[in-house]
């Protein structure tokens, strides 16, 4: 499985990169650690994690976090997460 991660400034897509989940020990930690990677890569801090997040990955595999979900200013509206099949 993959993590990818987009980000969007209003509806055009101005960066996307992508982690691999390495398939050892419990799910929450291989999303947790593919998830800093992938804020790593693309040069952004990581965002927090709420409920509604928690319920839109759980639901469809994939979770938007809005600019103010972040504890940095940040130069874009959202950040887009989606878990793949390879």
């Amino acid at each position: 499985m993959k993590l990818t991660g987009k980000i969007f400034k209003g509806t055009a897509l101005i960066m996307e990169e992508e982690s691999e989940l390495n398939g050892e020990g419990k799910f929450q930690k291989q999303l947790e650690h593919s998830l800093i990677e992938l804020c790593r890569k693309m040069g952004i801090s990581v965002p927090m994690w709420l409920g509604k997040n928690t319920r839109e990955f759980t639901r469809f595999r994939w979770t938007t976090f809005n600019s103010d979900q972040f504890f940095e200013p940040v130069n874009f509206d959202r950040f887009e997460i989606r878990l793949e099949d390879i």
